[in-house]
């Protein structure tokens, strides 16, 4: 069993004891130097992953090795509207995704308020906001203009750059992003971007397929060369490690279609540094049905340009998606997910996270949020046992990589308060 099949617990006492059993080292996790008292924010050298939990949309914001920032979708709809189907909103109602996330936001990063890139990851309102579900509307340049998602944690935060899948001509892969996206959240995108350019200075760019030059250290990247992002899917097509581009939609479009499934238009990247690395591509997911009838899993696909990483994101919030090819292919110890509904983590894409015939080892399923309703319906399936006993409650889920990326840990803070309080800390080597 080599070092990635080994998770480090830290006891109060101050011991190193190494378990291949995640649950002995949950318990001890519990009761970790950390646990019980608030995070303790970010250190230079440090690559850190927050999963934000709102019970409402996806959002992450990354903080690199040198501490340049990125917040990674930044979601807002109704989500009471679910009825039955909702989770908790935490800590509560009384505000909209957007403010919650940018309060987060301002707790733990370096820089409070400075924000160095945003990126979407396709046009979706959980993923972006809407001008369909708001906290205000204004009237800004002649406009309508809508407090939603990212346009509402821009009222806090300051972007400097965006990265966008089809700027600057919502043109990719059709002529028009609404054919494939939703048109609320196209069209709020757009009036968001036109204000920011004009008056807080936004610079725009596409995301480029491929690259390993676009996301970088802004900061002192000298400092920690071992650092990467490489861009590996958008728009439906994906970019192996030598530069080879797939088109998975395009028998589709040459057969003259007029809508795409917009989660296949998701941009998806792997994080590296040092010996740790990250994957993470949206809503990446379901079938591609071709011209002659025939279908095929699309995540297929991008499993043949990714190697294992130690923490992967579950692609569409474990909602129909993650084949046994990917789940394969990635192999982590650490699968996290972001929850906003019943319907996520459903039991197909759980009992592959789980299935140790796919690959071997200890690993460690993060939602969220495992709700009570949830819990009762699935606690006798064998994937159970893999979930992280925090996410009953709920929490934010923070992936804290050290120095060199030569070992991490993966905690739950209180999702239901601003208090910032650690609930358990697993320790694990890259």
């Amino acid at each position: 069993m080599d070092r990635r099949d080994f998770i480090k617990a830290t006891l109060l006492a101050g011991a190193g004891l190494y378990l291949t059993d995640w649950q002995k080292a949950f318990a001890a996790g519990c009761h970790d130097i950390g646990a019980g008292k608030p995070w303790q924010g970010w250190k230079e050298g440090e690559f850190q992953i927050h999963f934000i939990y709102t019970g409402v949309a996806e959002s992450l914001f990354l903080i690199f090795p040198d501490s340049t920032t990125m917040l990674l979708d930044c979601g807002d709809f109704d989500a009471l509207a679910r009825g039955e189907k909702a989770v908790p909103l935490l800590p509560s109602s009384e505000r909209h995704a957007g403010e919650w996330i940018a309060r987060y936001v301002t707790r733990v990063n370096p820089a409070v308020t400075d924000v160095d890139y945003m990126l979407l990851t396709h046009y979706h309102n959980d993923h972006a906001g809407s001008d369909r579900f708001y906290a205000g509307k204004e009237v800004r340049d002649g406009e309508e203009y809508c407090l939603s998602g990212f346009s509402q944690a821009a009222e806090t935060l300051s972007f400097r750059n965006a990265i966008d899948r089809c700027w600057p001509d919502y043109d990719d892969p059709l002529p028009n992003a609404a054919a494939g996206g939703d048109p609320d959240t196209v069209e709020h995108m757009k009036r968001f971007y036109s204000y920011m350019q004009k008056h807080r200075g936004l610079q725009i760019e596409k995301f480029r397929l491929g690259a390993t030059d676009q996301i970088v250290q802004l900061k002192r990247p000298d400092m920690y060369p071992e650092f990467r992002v490489r861009n590996i899917c958008a728009n439906g097509r994906i970019a192996a490690e030598d530069g080879t581009v797939t088109d998975l939609f395009d028998a589709v479009k040459k057969a003259g279609a007029k809508t795409l499934n917009e989660n296949a238009m998701s941009l998806g990247m792997v994080f590296s540094y040092g010996g740790f690395s990250f994957y993470t591509a949206g809503d990446f997911s379901a079938r591609i049905k071709e011209p002659d009838g025939t279908s095929r899993f699309i995540e297929d696909d991008i499993a043949a340009v990714c190697g294992p990483v130690n923490v992967a994101k579950v692609n569409h919030h474990g909602h129909n998606s993650m084949s046994r090819a990917l789940v394969a292919a990635l192999r982590p110890q650490v699968w996290v997910s972001c929850v906003w509904d019943q319907l996520h983590n459903l039991p197909p894409c759980m009992e592959l996270l789980s299935d140790r015939s796919i690959y071997p080892g200890e690993r460690v399923i993060c939602p969220t949020i495992m709700p009570a309703e949830r819990r009762a319906k699935d606690g006798g399936a064998a994937w159970m046992k893999d979930i992280a006993r925090d996410s009953y409650e709920g929490g934010h889920v923070v992936v804290n990589v050290e120095k060199g990326g030569r070992c991490y840990t993966v905690s739950y803070l209180s999702a239901k308060d601003e208090s910032m309080t650690v609930r358990s800390v697993l320790h694990f080597i890259s």
